[in-house]
């Protein structure tokens, strides 16, 4: 079972919850977050198998028209920035290099392309990657998991699976200790797809 951890912290002007599902293993007292950089570039990728309905394989540089067309629904960019449509400029110049800067093949890290498997259709992606990793002191043992799915995928179970599937591969890494994800407090959908993967509310 989960350890349930609940605290209060203030935001900025626009409220988030963070949800959080720690996990149970124990660690050795000389565990360190090891940074991206001095992580092995010999280890196997890491290869997500399909689940029930879903396949999943990591997104690269080449995928940016698939991530512009995702960024084309204003509902789907509403919890988001207000519901801004992105630019292929702003794909190709901000979004695809954000990506690959916590992208590791290894690891897991980056942004997992989701298609059902019976029609090679692509719905979305999971990302996952250290949680806080743009600031000063990402946590290499906490990973944020967030999700984005096209509209026509919405309220099918599609963002619950992948992200459960997921989360469960991944926490097959002996480095880990938590998995944490970040929503606006409006975004009722999304905060019940943290609950339906085993999270807990932890702060706002």
């Amino acid at each position: 079972m989960s350890v349930r951890e609940f605290e209060l912290t203030t935001a900025l002007l626009i409220t988030e919850y963070i949800f959080r599902n720690i996990l149970t293993s124990a660690y050795p007292q000389d565990f360190c977050r090891i940074p991206k950089q001095l992580l092995s570039q010999t280890a196997k990728p890491m290869n997500i198998v399909p689940s029930a309905r879903l396949s999943y394989k990591l997104m690269t540089n080449e995928d940016g028209e698939l991530l512009f067309q995702l960024d084309q629904d204003p509902d789907v960019m509403r919890f988001i920035n207000g519901g801004k449509l992105t630019s292929m400029d702003e794909i190709n110049d901000v979004f695809i290099p954000r990506m690959e800067s916590y992208s590791n093949q290894q690891k897991g890290w980056g942004l997992w392309q989701v298609n059902i498997s019976s029609s090679k259709e692509y719905i979305g992606w999971i990302l996952v990657r250290p949680m806080n990793f743009f600031s000063d002191s990402p946590e290499y043992d906490n990973l944020e998991l967030g999700w984005r799915f096209t509209q026509s995928s919405w309220g099918k179970g599609y963002a619950s699976e992948a992200a459960l599937h997921l989360k469960n591969a991944l926490a097959k890494n002996g480095d880990l200790q938590s998995f944490s994800a970040i929503a606006v407090e409006n975004n009722l959908g999304s905060i019940a797809v943290m609950k339906k993967i085993g999270m807990s509310y932890v702060k706002s």
